[in-house]
């Protein structure tokens, strides 16, 4: 069904293997499978607030056939409040920070995020996904990473997110995209080295550079779609956002089906998938139209 749809049901599936276990301590369990219930109490193939603002993102570009910020933050509005873009009519997890940045434009109706240096958890990296499927700028990167987190490190960490996702989608290499030293600087120095890294150097919290981190040394050290998000998963902490993150790209690497790539059995399981796959196939005809 093409890039677009591969990369956002990479993001998808990553979302809900990591939703059961949110928050559990590093080898305190082992996911092999999708699984349901657990932290949040979700069946099986349930899909997060990730998915939810990813596919929030979307629905803006598609209906506005361009990146529109202020209607992006009202969409996220209408997730908030009225559980729209949610798999069951249902808000069940919110970062604290996007929280707080989605009330104040509800209350004020301006487009500004948290920009505190602790500000900076992973809920635009998230979400940032969409920039990379369609034409866009490191401007738009950052106006869209801060309708909730506008600290220059979550900036920073989408632009490099964004970009490495353009990258796979031209058919440059993982290794290729992390050995750049140029753009990895300050917080993200030791990524072109995370090929050295073993997984006890990983740490898997909401900090966003710890997110980016873990996520591309889970798609370095894997070679299928399987195999990444699962080690993203099991690495405990922020399971879903981390597995998002890892499955976006991973996606991008691998597609769907066959051998290496997204199984059709946790495909079949994803809350609204018809829904999902018909917004992808909009989303590529907005695409191709802007092009």
């Amino acid at each position: 069904m093409g890039k677009i749809y591969d990369a956002v049901m990479g993001l998808i599936v990553g979302d809900a293997l990591g939703v059961p276990v949110e928050f559990k301590i590093r080898d305190t369990f082992h996911v092999d499978d999708m699984i349901g219930y657990g932290t949040y109490n979700q069946p099986p193939g349930t899909w997060s607030d990730d998915s939810s603002l990813t596919l929030a993102t979307m629905e803006s570009i598609v209906r506005k056939g361009e990146i529109d910020p202020a209607d992006i933050i009202r969409n996220f509005s209408r997730w908030l409040n009225y559980a729209e873009f949610t798999p069951y009519g249902k808000v069940f997890d919110v970062g604290g920070t996007t929280e707080r940045a989605i009330r104040k434009f509800d209350n004020q109706r301006i487009t500004c995020g948290c920009g505190r240096k602790k500000d900076n958890g992973n809920g635009s990296l998230m979400r940032i996904l969409p920039l990379a499927l369609f034409p866009s700028s490191l401007h738009a990167v950052d106006e869209v990473s801060s309708l909730t987190h506008s600290h220059e490190i979550s900036k920073r960490a989408c632009r490099r997110y964004v970009g490495t996702a353009e990258q796979l989608l031209k058919g440059r290499t993982v290794s290729e995209c992390i050995s750049y030293s140029g753009i990895w600087v300050k917080e993200f120095d030791r990524i072109p080295k995370i090929y050295k890294l073993n997984r006890d150097e990983i740490k898997s919290t909401g900090y966003v550079v710890d997110t980016l981190e873990a996520a591309l040394w889970c798609v370095y050290h894997t070679r299928s779609y399987r195999d990444c998000v699962l080690t993203a998963v099991n690495l405990g902490g922020d399971t879903d956002t981390i597995a998002a993150v890892a499955g976006g790209l991973a996606g991008i690497i691998y597609g769907c089906g066959g051998e290496s790539g997204i199984p059709d059995e946790w495909i079949q399981q994803i809350a609204r998938k018809d829904w999902i796959s018909d917004l992808c196939e909009r989303f590529r005809l907005v695409q191709v139209d802007t092009r």
